[in-house]
């Protein structure tokens, strides 16, 4: 270690040590600083910081870990911020977690001190989904919420997703207010704990019936479900918090023949039957697909631990069940909604529907061809969120969504919704079979042929720790000062650089500035000649930095589909191997 680290280490540790911390936690930094300094630097070389998805890390002793500590300076940090944001209110906020190991007792630690700062507050009597807990911040009119959780990330993380009083994570200018509040925490005497226990009111049943109510106005074509009310449908929870919602939402809307992956559905923070619960991954989607083959189920779908997020696989005309990528999941049902709204007369030029900026450009296509505003917004969902509230009282949402596995349908809550948007592809599968007589997936090969035909990859490439988060960085510099000149011989034709919000016309030099957007953020985009999109982006909850790619032909009937997806795949693998990712 350099010196000057290895002191700020030392230091930090040697704090924790002399500090009114638990023997257990003591003992742990004990350990590290006899027989692990590799450990010691990675669990206090920085403190956790609010990032696109809030606080998240790996679970441990020290201040860049996920422990009862760092979760205890956070919701002080936040707690004093509300207070100065609503004096002379009575603050209100709601919490909830998901199945991950430890969530309930960080849950727990964060209601405690909520309530001795004086705050009412809401607590989930077991785990929930995140959709649920950003409904209830809205419905209970609370100024805050959290939810812990650390989403789709492997067994070793846990996190904190800090909510506004509109029920969507905390956006500028608030996130780096908390971080700074949290920053002025620094003993364990300034956290509240202990007090007002009365304070603490518990939400259970009765309140699941109400956010299940919301979904089933979401409804689009409830007498193609009764008609198709058994269509076989495979689910699993992944062992999280879609465990009884999703079934719930799924009989609410009349779907009689759900069939549960009986080993997913024991809640386990260890995920003990994936290797990471994330549903974009067809590994981890194994079991369910599996069980839809044996059951010759219309499809299969799952949701992650905090049930934001849904994967989907839908059986092909060969009866193999293919995995949906993000972008096409959020293409059908953005298609069924503005589809079924069109027809319904409910369409009236005054609605909108957002994705991100990473995200397919075929959703552009679809609501251009409905005459729908599409507006692109930044990675996270929460800027989505912030689209709807600026456009609340002006124009109504349908629907929006990321490459990253997540749909919001309707605006009642502010936050992606694996629960309604796994219901609603339900319902989309009963509407195509009952008005054109085909499933879903032939559905969307048909969207193809009238859109043309979208498809998009994403590499990640992982560095981990203190030299990783270094060489991503590094990454973003030499690429700005860098960029390609051509993709697969296509010149690039226009640079596009959110950390500056320029545009950059490769031909001329000229630089104007992107009006659509109003945050900056650390994202570069590279437009080519032929229509090809490559964005670079650095993950804001993750030690990765991630490249997309967008490309796109015609399709010119169905019975094409496989040679010109093979193509396009083929040019995405290519695109891989020039920038040197594979």
């Amino acid at each position: 270690m350099a010196n000057d680290l290895e002191m700020q280490v030392m230091s930090k540790a040697q704090a924790w040590l002399d500090g009114d911390y638990d023997e257990a936690t003591k003992q742990e930094v004990r350990r590290l600083m006899e027989s692990d300094k590799n450990e010691l630097v990675e669990s206090f070389y920085k403190d956790l910081e609010f990032g696109t998805g809030g606080l998240r890390g790996i679970m441990g002793v020290g201040s860049n870990r996920m422990n009862i500590y760092t979760v205890g300076a956070a919701t002080q940090g936040l707690a004093n911020y509300l207070k100065k944001n609503f004096e002379g209110e009575q603050i209100k906020v709601a919490i909830s977690h998901d199945s991950r190991n430890n969530s309930r007792m960080f849950a727990e630690r964060v209601a405690d001190i909520f309530a001795s700062n004086g705050f009412v507050v809401f607590l989930f009597d077991a785990l929930r989904p995140t959709p649920e807990l950003s409904f209830a911040i809205r419905e209970l009119g609370c100024q805050s919420g959290v939810m812990v959780t650390a989403s789709h990330n492997p067994k070793e993380y846990n996190g904190y997703k800090a909510y506004w009083n509109d029920g969507s994570q905390v956006t500028s200018p608030h996130d780096v207010n908390i971080i700074a509040e949290v920053q002025k925490v620094t003993e364990i005497s300034q956290v509240l704990t202990g007090k007002n226990p009365e304070n603490i009111h518990i939400l259970g049943e009765e309140f699941d019936r109400k956010y299940l109510a919301a979904i089933k106005e979401l409804s689009l074509s409830p007498e193609a479900v009764a008609k198709h009310n058994d269509m076989k449908i495979v689910y699993t929870p992944l062992h999280g918090a879609g465990v009884k919602l999703v079934p719930a939402s799924l009989a609410n809307y009349g779907f009689t023949n759900v069939i549960s992956v009986p080993e997913q559905t024991v809640l386990d923070g260890n995920f003990p039957t994936v290797a990471s619960p994330n549903p974009e991954e067809r590994k981890t989607m194994a079991m369910a697909i599996e069980l839809a083959q044996k059951e010759g189920a219309d499809f299969a779908m799952a949701t992650d631990p905090d049930a934001d997020r849904l994967g989907v696989a839908l059986r092909n005309a060969k009866g193999e069940y293919v995995l949906l990528n993000g972008n096409q999941t959020l293409v059908l049902l953005m298609s069924y909604q503005l589809t079924r709204w069109a027809e319904l007369g409910k369409i009236t030029g005054k609605e909108f529907v957002v994705k991100t900026i990473v995200t397919s450009m075929m959703p552009d296509a679809v609501a251009e061809h409905f005459g729908v505003k599409c507006y692109n917004c930044l990675t996270g969902f929460k800027y989505i969120a912030k689209i709807i509230r600026e456009q609340e009282g002006k124009t109504k949402y349908i629907g929006g969504g990321e490459e990253s596995f997540g749909y919001l349908p309707g605006d009642f809550v502010r936050d992606k919704d694996g629960v309604a948007a796994i219901t609603l592809v339900a319902e989309a599968a009963a509407w195509v079979k009952e008005t054109m007589g085909i499933t879903l997936y032939e559905w969307l090969q048909q969207l193809y042929v009238k859109y043309g035909f979208y498809r998009e990859g994403l590499v990640n490439v992982v560095r981990k720790g203190k030299d990783g988060a270094a060489e991503i960085q590094q990454m973003m510099v030499d690429y700005r000062q860098n960029p390609p000149k051509s993709i697969l011989g296509s010149p690039v034709v226009k640079i596009l650089d959110y950390k500056t919000l320029e545009q950059i016309d490769v031909a001329t030099g000229a630089r104007t500035a992107i009006e659509e957007i109003d945050e900056k953020s650390n994202v570069l985009q590279w437009l080519t000649e032929d229509g090809t999109r490559v964005s670079v982006r650095p993950s804001g909850t993750e030690p990765k930095i991630k490249f997309y790619y967008g490309v796109k032909a015609q399709l010119p009937s169905v019975d094409k589909f496989d040679e010109v997806q093979a193509a396009l795949d083929k040019k995405l693998e290519d695109i891989s191997k020039e920038l040197g990712l594979l």
